[in-house]
């Protein structure tokens, strides 16, 4: 099933890795500065802008550019949204093909998630030119998704 209006699933191959084709997301984001706080602090501005998180979309963006690394706070807009006077930035989270993971109780060990990103990476062909992403679903649930070229 997916997991909402912009996915399409495909059946899930083994190790619990699913491919999904989305579509082109528009959000509003707020970049990490890796020297005050990096994602956390842009996650915790990019909420205090709203005027609730309740049925909110949380993403984040990542990746690895010849300059550094690059993260983005994001949230999916909906109509009421006015990024001028929340003074914050929009974006679009690039839609095509990618690898997707679950991971549980992530906030417990941030580690996790950075495994799970090595191995997906290790074992798709990765499109460098999309950011991987975190789908927040929950306190307790996370999806992760690295952007591929082709499903396989």
């Amino acid at each position: 099933m997916p997991i909402h209006k912009y996915d399409r699933s495909v059946s899930p191959v083994p190790m619990r890795e699913a491919y999904v084709e989305r579509r082109d997301l528009p959000v509003l984001r707020v970049k990490a500065d890796w020297n005050a706080g990096g994602p956390a602090s842009a996650m915790a501005l990019l909420e205090s802008k709203l005027p609730t998180l309740k049925g909110r979309k949380f993403y984040g963006c990542f990746r690895v550019l010849p300059e550094g690394e690059e993260y983005y706070a994001c949230v999916a807009r909906i109509d009421s949204d006015d990024p001028e006077s929340m003074q914050v930035d929009t974006g679009i989270i690039q839609g095509g093909w990618y690898a997707r993971r679950k991971l549980l109780d992530w906030s417990k060990d941030l580690s996790q998630m950075a495994k799970l990103f090595d191995e997906m990476t290790g074992a798709n062909a990765i499109d460098p030119a999309r950011p991987s992403l975190e789908f927040y679903r929950s306190e307790a649930e996370v999806l992760l998704f690295v952007p591929v070229r082709v499903p396989p």
